[in-house]
């Protein structure tokens, strides 16, 4: 492409290219904003003025948007996704899943065959003690939890994360304050088992996303590892984790 060029003389490729990056680069500044406010102010503030900035930023983004695709608003929804079928709905949030996915394993790989697999597993773990807890506080926020749910709250939570549409979990209820959770069907594992390879060792990051995902929902959970990887653990499942409050 020519140094010396103006947007009204890309082509139309080129046009669609851009737009594309364009929206790469607007989600990228969106994340920098909430790092370097969490930097300053601290994690709480962050959290608390992304609240406010995510609804009018997405209205104003999806009203100019909705102008020059054709598409309305409903409450704050394009009109769109609501006309979607529900099994079509379901089929997108499994996609989403799965693109998050994708995103996180990628991202793994690249620090991998660059550095190795001691910096992308500390890059994998330290990654997580940011993205746990504001997951939490997205679903805690969607479900309009109150500020301390309680296990009913984590285990509200726990069925609308990321990867709960493309692993296989269950909740195995122990008592009114406690609770067994079981990822039965993990699909990085499931992949490498159907490869020959061994689990890969995630005990290191599920220390951290396992405890401050519960700790966002309702700071008097506590998170006991029952088996991770590289533990040894029975065929049901690949990882367990106990939450309670005392």
């Amino acid at each position: 492409m020519e140094q010396n060029v103006n947007v009204e003389k890309l082509s139309q490729q080129e046009l669609a290219k851009l737009a594309m990056d364009m929206f790469h680069r607007t989600l990228v500044h969106h994340v920098f904003w909430f790092k370097e406010v969490e930097h300053q102010l601290g994690f709480e503030k962050a959290l608390e003025m992304m609240g406010s900035v995510y609804e009018k930023s997405m209205g104003i983004q999806l009203n100019r948007l909705g102008k020059l695709f054709g598409f309305k608003l409903v409450d704050g929804i394009p009109e769109p996704l609501l006309d979607m079928p529900k099994d079509k709905l379901t089929e997108l949030i499994e996609i989403l899943g799965l693109n998050w996915l994708a995103g996180d394993g990628i991202w793994f790989q690249a620090v991998e065959s660059k550095e190795g697999m001691l910096d992308a597993k500390r890059c994998n773990d330290s990654c997580w003690a940011w993205f746990a807890p504001f997951e939490a506080w997205s679903i805690k926020r969607f479900l309009e939890l109150p500020d301390q749910p309680g296990i009913e709250g984590l285990k509200a939570a726990l069925k609308l994360r990321l990867y709960a549409k493309i692993n296989v979990q269950s909740i195995i209820d122990e008592g009114p304050n406690r609770i067994l959770f079981q990822m039965n069907d993990c699909r990085v594992q499931s992949a490498r088992k159907s490869k020959g390879l061994i689990d890969y060792p995630c005990k290191s990051a599920g220390l951290v996303e396992y405890k401050t995902f519960a700790q966002a929902i309702d700071k008097r959970i506590k998170t006991e590892c029952i088996g991770c990887p590289p533990d040894d653990h029975p065929q049901e499942w690949f990882c367990a984790w106990r939450f309670s409050i005392e």
